[in-house]
């Protein structure tokens, strides 16, 4: 039963980061998933239920995403910190981006449709507060603050890479530079910005 519900979540992100959110309904969910027709409608059961469902399938796919991503760099080494954020753009941008596109569509439809913006504003307190954290293992004065920068950053970027692909994409620079003003490096202070 919950492999089923997982099953339906991840069609739902497929379909609304391939084809946005006008075409997120029950039947194109259920042909996605490859489930009998009405197995989304029995695990949501309204649209409002499926939004919420997806943002928190799309909060735990990127928490376990960040966390792969945050072992593997070292909490000393601003430069390593660095490409390790630049593996997880590129992935985001490339082998997950149908959930990149998902999460950018829900913020587009929120706009529009107010009652989308409690779940989404949940997700990112989630994301932003063990990002948080994250941050301060690497030396930040003000981790909140910087980490509400760099996903701000990161998010520019993704919809960039998202909304008009570049083959020859390298966000390493940018994000790069942003680190080492935000951090500095081993052997200086953060800069001002």
């Amino acid at each position: 039963m919950a492999r089923r519900r997982e099953q339906v979540l991840d069609a739902a992100v497929g379909v609304l980061g391939g084809e946005g959110a006008r075409r997120l309904t029950y039947q194109a969910v259920d042909a996605a998933a490859g489930v009998p027709s009405g197995t989304t409608s029995n695990y949501f059961r309204n649209r409002a239920a499926l939004i919420d469902g997806i943002v928190d399938h799309l909060q735990a796919w990127e928490r376990r995403d960040w966390e792969e991503f945050a072992r593997q760099a070292d909490p000393a080494d601003v430069p390593e910190l660095a490409d390790t954020v630049t593996r997880f753009l590129r992935y985001a941008t490339g082998p997950g981006r149908a959930r990149t596109a998902a999460r950018f569509a829900l913020y587009l439809e929120a706009s529009a449709r107010p009652e989308l913006r409690a779940p989404l504003t949940r997700g990112r307190q989630a994301v932003a507060g063990w990002g948080s954290e994250w941050m301060r293992r690497f030396g930040s004065p003000t981790p909140q603050r910087h980490c509400e920068l760099l996903l701000d950053y990161l998010d520019g970027v993704a919809f960039h890479q998202v909304a008009f692909p570049a083959a020859d994409f390298d966000p390493g620079p940018g994000v790069s530079e942003l680190l080492t003003r935000l951090l500095g490096s081993p052997a200086e202070p953060p800069a001002e910005l």
